[in-house]
């Protein structure tokens, strides 16, 4: 492994070229590389306090543009939290990951200082509810790394900024989670919490927008795309995890939750084809990687489908992941991610995306959260669903559920 960090401390915001073929490491080196050449240029420099300064910002709307750092900042922390709540073990790897949480408490720290240049919680844009429930997610994945190793003041500051969001109103489909995750988060940090707004959205989704077969309406009206991967089941096993641990009842509807969860990831292993694409459709294929949100979450979370092997997900992930990022068409020269799908096609973004909302990308790291000797690494990779079917295997019968 040291060929492959000491090209690390060189030149850190680019994928780095394996020396070594070792089966065990190599996907998670190259998930390594991927993960600094997205999320270092946002980390580090809002660690310096020059985010505003040198990112570039694109966004067919400007009113959305107001939250694209704050977006871009949550995203990344919200994809990398896992992985930086693992213990520190003395390896190379544990190295580089104390110096990303160096960086995620410094940004911290800035984002919520009103006199630094980079404060971004500015409540100018409706948007910025996104980001601040990105953000308090990121913050309960990672509780026991980043949490409790804030400054007090700067806990008091995000509680603050925390509650001061309840004054955005907003609109009736997967945003309501948004407030729910933000009440759990505070649920979490102070004992303490608006339970009307924790649990609107909870009742919502559970007792009138689910269809069947793992999928919920976003709203009253039932459109095809890729929200509910997005943001609607991560978000509900994150706050329902929160609302079990206080005793809250509908914590009770954690397990089907998850449940659902799981046969929603068996779904989208499916849509990865054999060349590692997915089919192109909905308003959100711009979040790249992160439509697989809820893919990423369940292998974190050890509840993959018996017929899913980690190692196949492993697999179909990191060959999606290579035709987004092992080149450069989906970078600007100064390595921020560019408006489009595969290259600069800010024409497919509509109006409400912004250079910040790409980032999103980063909840496919999620796995990185696995210990390195986890299953989900070290076992030999085996081919994906959709690539076994088309290549002439036996990929196991798929089965909807009832409940």
């Amino acid at each position: 492994m040291s060929g492959f960090f000491g090209k690390l401390k060189k030149k850190e915001d680019e994928i780095p070229v394996e020396e070594e073929k070792v089966s065990v490491w190599e996907d998670r080196l190259y998930w390594l590389g991927v993960l600094q050449k997205v999320a270092r240029p946002v980390l580090e420099n809002l660690a310096r306090d020059s985010l505003r300064k040198n990112m570039i910002v694109e966004s067919n709307n400007p009113e959305s543009s107001k939250s694209a750092h704050l977006e871009a900042f949550a995203s990344v922390f919200n994809g990398i939290s896992p992985w930086l709540a693992l213990k520190y073990d003395g390896s190379e790897e544990s190295r580089l990951r104390e110096k990303y949480i160096g960086f995620t408490l410094k940004a911290i720290s800035n984002a919520v200082n009103p006199n630094k240049k980079d404060y971004m919680f500015t409540p100018d844009s409706k948007r910025s509810l996104i980001g601040i429930a990105l953000f308090a997610q990121g913050l309960l994945r990672s509780k026991n790394k980043i949490w409790v190793n804030l400054p007090m003041d700067v806990q008091s500051k995000i509680i603050d900024e925390f509650k001061n969001s309840r004054a955005i109103a907003p609109y009736n489909n997967h945003w309501i989670l948004f407030t729910s995750i933000i009440e759990a988060a505070l649920l979490e940090f102070t004992g303490e919490c608006d339970k009307k707004r924790l649990r609107f959205a909870v009742h919502k989704f559970r007792d009138s927008l689910y269809i069947g077969d793992a999928i919920y309406s976003d709203g009253d009206q039932y459109a095809l795309d890729y929200y509910n991967s997005l943001f609607i089941h991560p978000l509900l096993n994150d706050i329902l995890v929160v609302m079990r641990k206080y005793s809250l009842y509908e914590g009770e509807f954690l397990d089907i939750q998850l449940m659902r969860s799981s046969r929603l990831s068996s779904q989208m292993e499916r849509y990865i084809s054999p060349e590692g694409t997915f089919p192109v459709i909905g308003n959100a294929v711009c979040y790249r990687t992160g439509i697989f949100h809820i893919l990423s979450q369940v292998a974190l979370l050890k509840i993959l489908p018996k017929n899913i092997a980690p190692s196949q997900v492993r697999a179909g992930l990191t060959r999606m992941m290579k035709n987004f990022f092992e080149g450069d068409q989906n970078f600007s020269n100064n390595r921020w991610l560019v408006m489009g799908f595969n290259g600069h096609q800010p024409e497919m973004a509509g109006e409400d995306l912004n250079t910040g909302s790409l980032y999103l990308c980063c909840t496919v790291f999620l796995p990185l959260g696995l210990n390195p000797n986890d299953p989900f690494w070290v076992n030999k990779p085996e081919p994906w669903t959709s690539r076994k079917a088309w290549e002439g295997g036996l990929p196991e019968h798929d089965q909807s559920i009832d409940f």
